[in-house]
């Protein structure tokens, strides 16, 4: 799904472009909408539901199974041992569909995500798209990604290692909190350009641009 309009989409195209003419840096800014599925962690939260409702029977079954008999009229039945084994099988597997089924709706999902989790999923996201879209891509490396990920309300930078050799991970902090000040205000693409000006300035002290320095990376947001 796209998220910003052509507007919008100029905005943070014109910010590139401002933020490049001081700079031989290469600014590339992405917005996704999520950085994984996170199927992995519905298995788990389902599976370890589904013990966990398997485990309460086994403690307790006959409190269920007088639940059954009233269900059934309130006579009440002799259960062998492959009936309970059998309930409780049943009772497992429902727990696990059921859990599964509710963890398949994204708004939920996202909020049953550890966030140490969500933040790892996206910074290796984030590595993954800098490598095929801009890292060496360069002749200086000096590539830079801003990647912003909508679900897990996360933001990267990925730079080129000539510019992270120079410029510690901390230094980009500033660009992220007016980043996501605006973003929290639901202003995605003046975000994403508060962003691009503040990483600009930085690459600007360091890489300063160059009578012949060429554009070799488009100055576009990318949707992915």
């Amino acid at each position: 799904m796209g998220y910003l309009n052509e507007a919008q989409h100029q905005l943070v195209s014109a910010a590139v472009a401002e933020a490049e003419l001081s700079t031989s840096g290469e600014i590339v800014p992405v917005i996704a909408d999520r950085s994984d599925g996170y199927t992995d962690v519905i298995l788990v939260w389902a599976i370890a539901a589904a013990f966990t409702a398997m485990s309460i029977f086994a403690a307790f079954p006959d409190v269920f199974l007088s639940m059954v008999d009233w269900l059934l009229g309130g006579w009440t039945h002799e259960w062998t041992y492959g009936e309970v084994i059998a309930w409780a099988v049943g009772i497992g597997l429902v727990t696990f569909v059921a859990v599964w089924a509710l963890l398949s709706w994204d708004a939920l999902r996202f909020v049953c995500v550890p966030s140490p989790i969500k933040a790892q999923r996206v910074r290796m996201r984030a590595v993954r798209h800098f490598k095929v879209g801009a890292e060496g891509r360069t002749k200086g490396k000096t590539g830079i990604m801003l990647y912003l990920s909508m679900r897990e309300h996360r933001a990267e930078i990925v730079a080129d290692n000539s510019i992270a050799s120079l410029v510690p991970a901390e230094v980009w902090g500033e660009a992220m909190a007016d980043m996501l000040a605006e973003i929290r205000k639901g202003c995605v693409a003046e975000g994403i350009a508060a962003g691009v000006r503040d990483v600009g300035k930085v690459l600007a002290e360091h890489f300063p641009r160059g009578e012949d320095d060429d554009n070799e990376l488009p100055d576009r947001l990318i949707e992915v």
